[in-house]
């Protein structure tokens, strides 16, 4: 018998069947939601009222609730009205005169006995449910939870540091009453607690939400925050004697609804709405954090995570967030340096280029790193090619957490792998190089973004080099040392794309200008490459990057415009 005669044809895999939906209306529009929706670890439960709203572009206004946390349900704030078809004895719907079922309002008892309100983020919707939420009653009831939040409440907004951005304020002008009521002396609670390193408390202007606690208990794993104290005395805490600490302490400042929880880091440094706001990727591991930069005057005051289910959600760590101060360093290299003095970006790459033009075959190595962009890695490795130089990156490796943080400190790593610049594992080839210069076989250097005297290649051998081309942000070793010192610029204040540990493409937005004669390496490497391994065929990162994408197969078509800004996944 044939082999081809022994071959089983495997059928064809049946589509998954449409999700089964549930027919209901909201505000009079009827729309057909699922009857089970993702909670908050991603599996499915029964649909709520609140997010059916959703599916209708309705927004109901709440405190507690939040996609990526458990259901609380404490602060009432998604009090609604809505109705249910009724039945009759014989357990079938009473219809109207016109055929239509009745409904029984919950809040109009059209029916002795019916409920009031139900909390929207809680409850699951039925068959024919009918969801007011914008009725008289639904109006009474979010003004009484309002005026029961700010009884309390400090009238302090001028001075609040989430001034711009509270949802108390918000609510307060969308459905609180214009005139209050109380008149009684209001509780005094702590203000300006030290919670932690990185966190201020001011627990007057806590509305008990517990986002934090249940954030901090549920996702992170540590059960550092609770309420202590009863009734209108109530207030958040860490457990006697501990501080709050850990990574992910400062997305309970993202999480509160309120002033309450503060950075110590932002804390009254810029208001707000002042702040330019860039979509950009966290450059401190391999995981590539969708973040927002925000800064003023080309200087950058706070990062934030930007929401991206595929990559980080909606949080951070709190080493990434806090990993921009660098930027801004006084010591930051902002001139271009030939022998150690001051020249100019024509000079330099005037020299570089007659020198690598008439240099021999396999007498150049190029050591990149693996935080540059891929559209950087890409003109390297033409380069390279061109002269026939040993290329490699440099590892960095870490300690892992079960959440986000990941072992590879590189940002992009795969970007390294995918362009040819490093092998299957960074760091191979040093050792290789280091020999070369050492037996005199390789005679020029070009250093991107590392310190190559930290990894096998120290001063003896750099000093034995005709020429060392260094590109760095900040001073190093190997800068000292290079005979053409070329000023870079850091991720904010550029634009490209990274690849993660995940394979996931992902590009980012220039926040900031780099300082003094720094520019960002595409610029100055496209004059390189295009002088000494000839034309790219683009004028620009998003031609370049279409180029790269045509030459290298796990980018093959993707366009730049189809990248989006949560990027897309690389089959790897």
């Amino acid at each position: 018998m044939s082999a081809a005669s022994t071959t089983e044809t495997k059928p064809a895999q049946a589509a998954p069947p449409p999700p089964e939906t549930v027919t209901v209306k909201v505000n009079g529009q009827t729309v057909q939601v699922p009857k089970s929706m993702p909670n908050w670890q991603g599996k499915p439960e029964p649909t709520t009222m609140l997010q059916a709203a959703r599916c209708a572009g309705v927004d109901i206004p709440h405190y507690c609730y939040h996609d990526k946390l458990p259901v609380a349900g404490n602060c009432r704030m998604c009090l609604v009205e809505f109705g249910t078809p009724m039945m009759g004895p014989d357990r079938k719907p009473v219809l109207n005169e016109d055929g239509t079922p009745k409904i029984a309002r919950s809040v109009l008892p059209y029916e002795p006995g019916t409920p009031r309100g139900a909390i929207a983020c809680a409850t699951p919707i039925s068959p024919g449910m009918e969801i007011y939420a914008d009725s008289p009653a639904t109006k009474q009831m979010r003004e009484a939870v309002l005026e029961s939040l700010l009884i309390n409440h400090p009238l302090d907004c001028p001075i609040c540091d989430q001034a711009g951005e509270c949802k108390l304020q918000e609510y307060s002008v969308q459905h609180g009453q214009a005139t209050s009521r109380f008149v009684e002396a209001k509780v005094h609670k702590p203000k300006a607690v030290d919670l932690g390193p990185r966190i201020i408390l001011d627990d007057e202007r806590c509305i008990l939400c517990t986002r934090c606690i249940r954030f901090t208990k549920d996702v992170v794993n540590d059960d550092a925050l609770g309420i202590v104290n009863r009734g209108s005395y109530n207030t958040i805490s860490a457990f006697p004697g501990k501080a709050f600490d850990n990574n992910y302490t400062l997305n309970t400042v993202d999480l509160c609804p309120v002033g309450a929880l503060t950075s110590k880091d932002f804390r009254f440094k810029m208001r707000v709405w002042f702040l330019k706001e860039t979509a950009s990727v966290c450059t401190t591991c391999g995981t590539g954090c969708n973040v927002t930069v925000g800064s003023r005057e080309g200087v950058i005051h706070r990062l934030e995570p930007r929401s991206n289910d595929a990559v980080n959600g909606p949080w951070m760590c709190d080493t990434g967030r806090l990993n921009y101060k660098w930027v801004a360093r006084p010591d930051r290299l902002a001139e271009v340096r030939i022998g150690g003095r001051k020249s100019n970006w024509s000079t330099a790459i005037k020299e570089i280029n007659s020198k690598l033009a008439t240099a021999a075959v396999g007498s150049v190595a190029i050591v990149a790193s693996a935080r540059q962009t891929n559209e950087e890695l890409y003109l390297l490795k033409r380069l390279a090619t061109r002269l026939g130089a040993i290329t490699d990156s440099i590892a960095r490796e870490g300690e892992p957490d079960r959440l986000l943080v990941s072992g590879d400190r590189n940002p992009n790593s795969n970007g390294t792998r995918l362009t040819g610049i490093a092998f299957t594992e960074a760091g191979i080839q040093i050792s290789k190089i280091a020999d070369g210069i050492a037996k005199g076989t390789i005679r020029s250097l070009i250093v991107f973004g590392e310190d190559v005297t930290q990894h096998g290649i120290d001063a003896s051998l750099l000093a034995k080099l005709d020429m060392l081309v260094v590109s760095d942000v900040l001073p190093n070793a190997t800068t000292q040392a290079a005979t053409h010192l070329l000023p870079g610029a850091a991720a904010v204040e550029k634009r490209g794309t990274y690849v993660n540990v995940k394979g996931r493409l992902q590009k980012f937005a220039k926040a900031v200008e780099a300082p003094g004669d720094a520019r960002p390496e595409l610029e100055f490497l496209q004059e390189l490459v295009e002088t000494v391994a000839g034309p790219t065929g683009a004028n620009t990162i998003e031609g370049l990057f279409n180029r790269m994408s045509a030459e290298i197969p796990a980018f093959a078509g993707i366009q730049w415009a189809s990248v989006g800004e949560t990027g897309v996944t690389l089959s790897l």
